[in-house]
């Protein structure tokens, strides 16, 4: 059977409705019924309850979805298979920021001088939550990001690095204490904090929440991205960071900066590998990840 019907089929249930359906794949809505009484014909079965007054399946209609799924699921990972096959082989990367910034360089060099041959490599810098659905959605082989303990990541094949301490970072010339303090002490002052859907801003807020506080305690909030801009900020006395301590070692080993830990606040979060599942098998991803296990100086689980 062809499986633009299966597709048509899936696609009408996730949309809601034949017309956002035909709309979604270009077709007309005449098409679009057409392909389903194809399938009912098929199956000798109607898929769609006619009675309702919603779009409902029959429980017909469910095994069929269900079936469908997973028919298209292997037909995407079979093409994927394939197109790799053809093309020259190459490695989609995403990760956050802050592994970005300090293990990748390291990681992508060992990788070029471990490959014995060309490869195409494409990383980009995201949000955990943007690189999980880069996954979900195949734009990306492998991802590496930091997250909150506890975070479900059942639907995808996972591999553990060594935890990411976070610290409080300051200039010396706030005369803030160190290496504990209240978080009383820091309420005055400006938080540089990333954006939303980073684990770091996740664990300060926790952390307040904990202790009955919020961000909007703070004297003022800059929210950036931009890590670079947030060390020169924290380095001029311009006000203070949660970061990860493997971000600013150099700085806080010359006493450029001051780290600092408030008692009970997390300081730790995971850091994860990250692969589609079905797909923790193949070479170029198995070299690669062992690459990032190797620049971190712990064994390989893959």
């Amino acid at each position: 059977m062809d499986i633009r019907y299966l597709k048509t089929l899936v696609t009408v249930v996730e949309v809601g409705s034949f017309s956002k359906a035909a709309r979604a794949l270009h077709l007309t809505q005449s098409a679009v019924s057409q392909r389903i009484k194809f399938l009912e014909d098929a199956y000798d079965y109607s898929l769609f309850d006619r009675s309702a007054a919603t779009l409902t399946l029959t429980s017909s209609g469910e095994m069929v979805l269900e079936s469908a799924r997973q028919i298209l699921g292997i037909q995407d990972s079979l093409m994927g298979r394939l197109r790799r096959i053809k093309e020259r082989p190459r490695v989609s990367l995403c990760c956050t920021p802050t592994f970005g910034t300090v293990y990748l360089p390291g990681v992508l060099n060992r990788f070029m001088l471990e490959s014995g041959s060309p490869v195409d490599l494409k990383f980009l810098l995201h949000s955990p939550d943007q690189a999980l659905e880069g996954i979900q959605n195949k734009e990306f082989d492998l991802a590496i990001v930091e997250h909150c303990v506890g975070d479900n990541l059942s639907r995808f094949q996972t591999y553990s690095l060594p935890r990411d301490e976070l610290v409080f970072v300051s200039s010396p010339k706030l005369n803030l204490p160190s290496p504990e303090l209240d978080i009383e002490a820091l309420l005055d002052l400006c938080l540089l904090a990333r954006k939303e859907g980073c684990s770091s801003r996740q664990l300060v807020t926790r952390g307040l929440e904990e202790r009955g506080r919020s961000l909007d305690d703070f004297s003022g909030v800059i929210t950036s991205d931009d890590l670079r801009l947030t060390c020169q900020t924290v380095l001029s006395g311009g006000g203070i960071s949660f970061m990860s301590k493997s971000l600013v070692c150099e700085y806080l080993k010359t006493g450029q900066m001051v780290e600092h830990y408030v008692k009970g606040f997390p300081h730790a979060r995971c850091r994860t590998v990250i692969i589609e599942k079905g797909r923790e098998d193949e070479p170029l991803l198995r070299s690669f990840a062992r690459c990032i296990f190797n620049v971190m100086e712990v064994s390989s689980p893959i």
